[in-house]
This record gives C-alpha cells, structure tokens and sequence, in this order.
C-alpha cells in the first residue's frame, strides 16, 4: 500500500482564498485524491479540499520555518 503524506482532511471553518494554479498540478491534485481514495476517481475529495491539508503538512514539517518563527515570537516577547 502507498504511504502518502496526507492522510485524513479534517472540516474545521474554512476561511475563502482565491487562486490560480497550472492545469497540471491541478491535474497532479486530483490523481493524489483518487490514490488517496484507494484508487477510485468515485468518492474522491475534491482538489480544492486537498490544498488546504497539504500546505497545513508542509508548514508542519518545516524546519527552518519552525526555527524562524520561534525566533521571531520571542523577539517580540522580550521587546
């Protein structure tokens, strides 16, 4: 079995965004939803619900991000 790194998307209140994307990883997005289905296109989420999880994922995982932004609250704890 395929190990994503996406693995449930939760409803929690959305806040709207509009964006653009290439054709492609729009394309990209939705064989992730149907792998992430088990493999059936019937059932699968939407694109659009699978970006929000993703970037929640990659923020995450983000090291440098974490450390800079660690430093950055403390600055303006102390000052």
């Amino acid at each position: 079995m395929t190990r994503l790194k996406l693995s449930d998307i939760t409803d929690e209140k959305p806040v709207k965004l509009t964006i653009e994307i290439p054709a492609k990883l729009h394309s990209e997005l939705v064989d992730y939803a149907v792998v992430l289905n088990g493999g059936a296109e019937q059932g699968a989420p939407a694109p659009e619900q699978l970006v929000a999880p993703m970037l929640a994922r990659f923020i995450a995982t983000d090291r440098e991000f974490a450390k800079a932004r660690r430093a950055r609250h403390a600055l303006i704890a102390s000052g």
